[in-house]
């Protein structure tokens, strides 16, 4: 099984695509499937929810998780720094009802922060997600009053996810929810793999 995403070399995600098959079954994706489903709809009865979508592997198993659940609202945050094609794909391949919310980085923001560009510690990479993504969820969450806001954070990325619960709100009172926070990285794999789900060119 792969390790932390940190340590992971690409040869190492292609020979866990190629092989996934054989290395999770389907039967195995579909009793994750359903336990992931029972604990969202428990901790979101009677709440106002939506999900965050990046785009990324963990938030396409997400979506399309959470639309199985019945939630369909959800949002991505960018900038003016993001590759075109991604942009493009984005545009192309979003959920239905996904909100693009735009933070307003450009090339000017980034000569004046270049310590930005292509962060290469955790602690950087935390930044920029503060500035970009959780600036945009705080936005949505306001904007459309929200109760909780589920996201695709999983422990095998090093991400903080809220302790066993899965839950937290923070300071502002957007509050969190990672249903996927136990899932390894194969699981994300096969249940895109099984599912015929989407993934953007940049992977």
């Amino acid at each position: 099984m792969l390790g932390r995403k940190q340590n992971i070399n690409n040869d190492e995600w292609i020979e866990a695509i190629l092989n996934i098959e054989s290395t999770i079954s389907r039967d195995e994706i579909e009793r994750l499937t359903e336990s992931a489903l029972c604990d969202i709809k428990k901790h979101i009865n009677g709440m106002r929810a939506a999900y965050a979508w990046s785009g990324g592997k963990d938030s396409i198993a997400l979506g399309d998780i959470c639309q199985k659940a019945g939630i369909n609202n959800c949002m991505i945050g960018v900038c003016d720094l993001e590759y075109p094609e991604f942009i493009k794909w984005i545009k192309d391949n979003k959920p239905k009802n996904c909100d693009i919310i735009n933070t307003g980085q450009d090339i000017e923001w980034l000569s004046k922060n270049q310590d930005m560009l292509f962060p290469s510690d955790s602690a950087t990479a935390a930044k920029w997600f503060s500035i970009v993504q959780h600036r945009a969820q705080g936005k949505y969450v306001k904007e459309n009053n929200i109760d909780i806001l589920l996201l695709g954070r999983r422990k095998a990325d090093g991400n903080f996810v809220g302790g066993d619960k899965k839950i937290y709100t923070n300071s502002k009172g957007v509050t969190r929810y990672s249903p996927l926070a136990d899932w390894r990285h194969e699981d994300i794999l096969a249940y895109i793999y099984y599912n015929k789900l989407k993934l953007p060119p940049i992977y």
